[in-house]
């Protein structure tokens, strides 16, 4: 369950840089106040924590991944 939250924020933190990189626009900062108020600054916390995380999936074996979609079934 963590990964797929981590994952799910990773990506609305990738949208964010990719809005930033192409149109300059932060939508992070537009929603909650700008960059420095403190809702923003959490959010921008919870995807640097959600990026550390999902580094450790690169290094998870493929049998762990196998014997959970066995239990989802």
């Amino acid at each position: 369950m963590l990964d797929r939250i981590s994952l799910i924020v990773l990506i609305i933190g990738g949208i964010n840089w990719g809005s930033v990189g192409l149109f300059k626009f932060d939508i992070v900062s537009w929603l909650f106040g700008g960059q420095g108020a403190i809702l923003s600054r959490i959010i921008y916390t919870l995807v640097g924590l959600s990026a550390l995380w999902c580094i450790s999936l690169l290094f998870r074996s493929r049998d762990n991944d196998e014997i959970f979609e066995d239990r989802t079934r």
